[in-house]
């Protein structure tokens, strides 16, 4: 074989290996976008699973024919914040956009906190199987939006390290793969809070 042809054999060989290379890295970067797709798709799951329970929660409290109202209302325009807020997977590689749903769960989880320390005050209502069972509920639903948080910020740390690695960098920055967006600690919450007893 000629040096010329065998030149040319070797860079072929090269430039295929390099192809196919491109293509399963590319292939790896679709999955773990997908991945982080399913992902928030769980995180909304279960955030819609709480705002369907704030209704009941609302109308059972009303029961109680001297609760705060001011208390009530907050937790529903916290809701109808929250849930006017859509966050879509194209949104994901948004900080800006992220940290806003972040701000109004966060203020409607403040709002379901306030409600229920109210609630203190109003040991009928605690008493009663219909408010025990709906603050189960609720226990159980905060509890699985900080698994699906944990592990949406999981995949967007997978995801966010195939797309800074070589060679998932070049071709994701040939393709349109952006790094993503994940849930961070609220202002405020790297402090304690103080508790007093008088």
């Amino acid at each position: 074989m000629k040096p010329a042809a065998l030149v040319s054999v070797v860079i072929l060989v090269v430039l295929g290996i390099a192809v196919f290379s491109g293509f399963g890295t590319y292939n790896s970067l679709v999955d773990s976008d997908e991945t982080v797709i399913q992902s928030w798709a769980d995180v909304e799951t279960q955030y819609q699973r709480r705002s369907d329970l704030i209704p009941n929660l609302v109308r059972t409290v009303q029961g109680a024919a001297d609760f705060e109202s001011e208390t009530l209302e907050a937790v529903t325009s916290a809701r109808a914040r929250a849930t006017s807020i859509n966050l879509n997977a194209d949104d994901l590689g948004d900080p800006a956009k992220m940290e806003e749903f972040m701000a109004a769960q966060q203020s409607l989880s403040g709002a379901l906190g306030r409600l229920l320390m109210v609630t203190e005050n109003y040991p009928d209502l605690r008493a009663t199987e219909g408010f025990r069972d709906l603050q189960v509920q609720l226990e159980g639903t905060e509890n699985r939006i900080n698994v699906a948080r944990r592990d949406f910020n999981g995949t967007v740390a997978d995801y966010n390290r195939a797309v800074r690695r070589f060679p998932g960098s070049i071709i994701a920055s040939m393709t349109g793969f952006d790094r993503k967006a994940s849930f961070e600690a609220v202002s405020g919450a790297e402090k304690a809070p103080v508790v007093e007893f008088d």
